[in-house]
């Protein structure tokens, strides 16, 4: 099989070109050209021998996705939707801010993890995706949209993404053989050179893979919370019955001497009535400051719920998030509310599907869910809407 260099951080790439009796210094004029240039055809990697150049095509290729469908948002976000194969296909988000561009990347077909709040997860899982097919993602999104504002021509220095995000479709760290290469790639100056703290890995609470994390490759770390309680976040994230609330907050105790930054990100999903109550305020501080008698240095981030049927869930109101956040401010939790981004194009927090061949029957296996759920869904608007 022809090898996919999007595949290969730059120690793997070093390898391939011993194996093929190169020395590592073409490793780094590889990457170079791949990553910094965006060329995928050998011939015009003019640094390289050319008995190199003629040898390549033969053993190996820059191959990146098809891409399916683009659609942008009014706000400037650009989802895309990239096929796998097999039936399965991954949607990435561009998402530009003022002095930033962040990409939200995906690390599987589907989510095993089935949180309640998020549409990956209702529709079930395929597999993990190669280290390619993360790279891939981020490959094809920055040398488009190079193109796309014109950057090509202010050099080649000029990154239009600036942070990445571990995000979008999937729980990255069920993926971590594939997710670690594809990390080191980011943070090479060879490749993309972002900093640690601009690179995220956000994670339903896998807790061995936290540890994992720190001693390889430490970047920003973000932790889907959603609830105060073992017993609330057992419902809410099932991975909760297996790493509870304890165990995942002392994992990210002994993350912090090993991060770049000197807080952990808590994601919490506001959800009417289910999670977003004064009370429920208190319990989050007694927990977040109060964790093994010293607390967990954070910020939280409360993210509006994006609905969907098969949730059974709805959104908190725009003055009960408010209220939530505020509380937890004035008990010196730096808390922030997260900017509903791309809703138009399905491509806000907790809306990525893509198209995924289930191969866990989520569909036939999942319950309606309407316990938890307030009869009238209340929809977070756009900042130019007025709250009725």
């Amino acid at each position: 099989m022809t090898a996919n260099l999007l595949g290969f951080d730059l120690d793997g790439l070093a390898a391939f070109c011993e194996r093929l009796g190169e020395k590592r210094f073409r490793a780094v004029q590889l990457l170079r050209w791949i990553h910094q240039r965006g060329e995928s055809r050998f011939s015009e990697m003019s640094d390289l021998a050319r008995s190199l150049r003629d040898k390549l095509p033969s053993l190996c290729e820059v191959r990146a996705l098809p891409v399916l469908a683009q659609h942008e948002s009014a706000d400037g976000t650009i989802k895309w939707l990239f096929d796998v194969g097999d039936g399965n296909a991954v949607e990435t988000v561009f998402i530009p801010e003022e002095g930033r561009g962040t990409l939200c990347i995906s690390s599987q077909a589907g989510c095993a993890v089935g949180c309640r709040f998020c549409s990956t997860g209702a529709q079930g899982f395929s597999r993990n995706l190669s280290t390619a097919e993360i790279v891939a993602q981020l490959w094809f999104a920055e040398h488009f949209l190079r193109r796309h504002l014109g950057h090509n021509e202010r050099g080649l220095s000029e990154r239009v993404i600036s942070n990445v995000v571990l995000m979008g479709m999937g729980e990255p760290l069920q993926n971590y053989a594939a997710l670690l290469p594809a990390l080191r790639l980011m943070l090479d100056d060879h490749g993309y050179g972002l900093s640690r703290r601009r690179v995220t890995v956000s994670t339903s609470g896998v807790v061995p893979m936290i540890e994992r994390l720190a001693a390889d490759c430490p970047v920003a770390l973000a932790v889907s919370l959603h609830a105060p309680t073992d017993a609330l976040r057992d419902d809410l994230v099932p991975l909760n019955r297996k790493y509870p609330i304890a165990e995942l907050l002392d994992a990210c105790l002994a993350y912090l001497p090993h991060a770049p930054r000197d807080f952990i990100t808590f994601e919490y999903c506001m959800l009417d009535g289910v999670n977003d109550q004064d009370a429920h305020a208190e319990q989050l501080i007694a927990l977040l400051q109060g964790h093994r008698g010293q607390g967990v240095p954070c910020k939280v981030n409360l993210i509006p719920f994006n609905p969907f049927p098969a949730s059974g869930l709805s959104c908190s109101s725009r003055v009960r998030v408010l209220a939530f956040g505020q509380r937890l401010n004035a008990a010196g939790i730096v808390t922030t509310v997260r900017k509903t981004r791309g809703d138009d194009i399905d491509a806000a927090c907790g809306q990525l599907a893509g198209e995924v061949l289930d191969r866990t029957g989520v569909s036939g296996r999942r319950e309606p869910q309407t316990a938890l759920a307030s009869p009238q869904p209340v929809i977070w608007r756009k900042p130019h809407e007025k709250v009725s």
